[in-house]
């Protein structure tokens, strides 16, 4: 199949497109509803907070949002990562300031009163090809040492939206439903080995005619596809990191004379792979 050219500079994801644009609200909307099972019907409740073009290290916080005086961190990943807590930390700490220098309250943080904030509600929607739960709950404290209680804690819930996962959710968001439809048949597709415009146009014919999420792809087809690829990249390269990783492990362990099959169950490396790394 012919490699496709990928837009180094087309940095959102359809996640974003779809659910954290100023001109999408209701879709928003309709997700927060779902997953807090509250019934807001006034897009006006909620404003947009996400920090464009702010990136550290690397990364970018999806969608940020408050709303009922909480502020909310949504974030889609098709690759699972366990220091989601650590990367919310950051991006709360961003959201935050910027919360108190456009409320005007900077130097109120040095008053002997409390400064009221909205209160974080830290979301991650999953929909990668390995096997996560419908629900799981990522800690900061997971990534101290073992038998360490540090200060600050970090709870991060993370939600497996693959088509046919979590169907009580989906059910309740249709926008959500017809995301995770059309993400799981592009996935598909692809690996069938279809361009991704033409995945892109076959998986739309999945969706309703009067579907919201259908109308907003089509209006931006080429532009989806350049989200998706650019997430298939950013896939690729996570996933090669964490291989590297691995592998270095494998190396240090078989140094150490562990035996193959403890370390292929550890590292999740085939015994032929870790003979070739001897």
């Amino acid at each position: 199949m012919k490699k496709e050219s990928i837009n180094r500079e087309y940095k959102d994801r359809l996640f974003k497109y779809i659910f954290g644009n100023e001109k999408h609200k209701n879709l928003t909307l309709s997700l927060y509803n779902a997953i807090n099972n509250t019934h807001y019907d006034c897009i006006d409740d909620i404003e947009i907070t996400t920090i464009e073009n702010a990136v550290y290290m690397g990364m970018r916080n999806d969608i940020s949002f408050i709303i009922a005086d909480s502020m909310n961190l949504y974030e889609q990943q098709s690759t699972y990562n366990p220091n989601m807590p650590l990367r919310m930390l950051i991006y709360a700490g961003q959201l935050y300031d910027k919360y108190l220098q456009t409320s005007g309250q900077n130097d109120d943080i040095y008053d002997d009163d409390i400064v009221p904030i909205p209160y974080p509600k830290l979301i991650v929607f999953y929909n990668g090809d390995r096997y996560q739960p419908n629900r799981k709950v990522l800690m900061l404290s997971q990534a101290f040492k073992e038998g360490v209680k540090g200060d600050i804690q970090v709870r991060v819930t993370m939600y497996n939206v693959n088509y046919g996962r979590n169907r009580k959710l989906l059910n309740s968001c249709r926008p959500l439903s017809d995301y995770s439809l059309f993400t799981t048949d592009v996935r598909e597709l692809t690996r069938q080995g279809y361009f991704m415009e033409e995945a892109v146009e076959i998986a739309l014919k999945s969706l309703h005619e009067d579907s919201e999420v259908r109308k907003l792809i089509e209006e931006n087809k080429a532009g989806v596809a350049k989200m998706i690829l650019f997430e298939y990249d950013e896939k690729a390269v996570l996933e090669s990191k964490e291989r590297k990783a691995k592998e270095k492990v494998a190396k240090k362990l078989l140094e150490l004379g562990v035996d193959l099959n403890i370390i292929s169950q550890s590292t999740e490396i085939p015994i032929e792979k870790l003979k070739e790394l001897k």
